[in-house]
């Protein structure tokens, strides 16, 4: 990544209306989530965020579940559209790994329909045993 970008994790520098407006209006995963169901979810996470450098504009977006010990869940990782292809969100997921490394976890889990490449350079990869692994999902749940 370029010195355009710089990358934080500070709660501050998180744009919540573009990142809703991302998320809701533009992704696969939390189509019509509410702003206010978003914001809950930035409060209760480890966020992480990619910057224009000289305009301090939002880039892009990831999300973690943690308790700190043991898990995380990696989500919500959104790059704008207008740059992607510049290596931001490969800086952002070299940044969201140094910080969680530093927490020693046992097991990292995300879900994605798109960009596996990306996250198997950063040692994801399928559950050795898939069978193991439940969810419980409910349709339209977690829009409101």
């Amino acid at each position: 990544m370029d010195a355009r970008y710089r990358l934080s994790s500070d709660p501050a520098d998180i744009d919540r209306a573009r990142v809703h407006r991302w998320l809701s209006d533009d992704s696969y995963w939390a189509t019509g989530r509410s702003r206010e169901r978003q914001d809950a979810a930035i409060d209760g996470s480890r966020c992480f965020v990619a910057l224009e450098a000289e305009t301090g504009e939002q880039v892009a977006f990831a999300r973690v579940v943690t308790d700190g010990a043991t898990f995380a869940w990696l989500c919500d990782v959104y790059v704008d559209r207008e740059h992607r292809g510049a290596g931001v969100g490969t800086a952002l997921m070299e940044f969201v790994v140094r910080e969680l490394e530093a927490l020693d976890l046992r097991r990292w889990v995300l879900r994605t329909g798109d960009a596996h490449g990306l996250y198997e350079r950063f040692g994801f990869t399928e559950p050795e045993q898939p069978e193991t692994w439940m969810a419980r999902e409910l349709p339209g749940g977690g829009t409101r």
